[in-house]
């Protein structure tokens, strides 16, 4: 997967997710913390250098805070100095969903779970080899396996 792929992505449709997950927002509020359902329902942004992840290097996969599914694996996050956890890939091609974002005047492509659209982060081409992409991810979008 490289920026290109990303790009089709966003403009011409996402894959298949290999299931659905779909709550009404009453649901949701029952089931999120305040400020996990303004960011992974209301696409919010939590501050830099304060999540839960930013800092973890423990091994394991990270998967959606709304719904479990599997979303990243710990081999490929680094620190990119944003203040968010940061990942070169999803586990799967279907994991993810994305979206242009022209919000607030910026040109950015959103990611968001591809099984429930829980909003996750953005991704750049800025990331290191090999795909040159850096999925930077709320922490509080996301639920480290144990």
């Amino acid at each position: 997967m490289n920026w290109n792929d990303v790009l089709d992505y966003a403009s011409k449709g996402n894959p298949e997710p290999p299931r659905r997950v779909e709550k009404t927002e009453a649901e949701w509020k029952a089931l999120l913390s305040p400020e996990e359902y303004y960011v992974t329902r209301q696409k919010g942004t939590e501050r830099a250098f304060v999540g839960e992840y930013c800092q973890s290097h423990d091994p394991g996969l990270y998967g959606c805070r709304c719904c479990g599914t599997p979303l990243f694996d710990s081999t490929v996050k680094f620190e990119s100095g944003t203040g968010w956890p940061s990942f070169t890939e999803p586990v799967s091609q279907d994991a993810i969903k994305y979206e242009q974002d022209t919000s607030y005047g910026m040109r950015r492509v959103e990611v968001m779970c591809n099984v429930c659209d829980g909003h996750l982060g953005h991704v750049f081409p800025d990331g290191p080899p090999p795909s040159g992409l850096r999925f930077c991810i709320n922490s509080i979008s996301i639920l480290k396996e144990k």
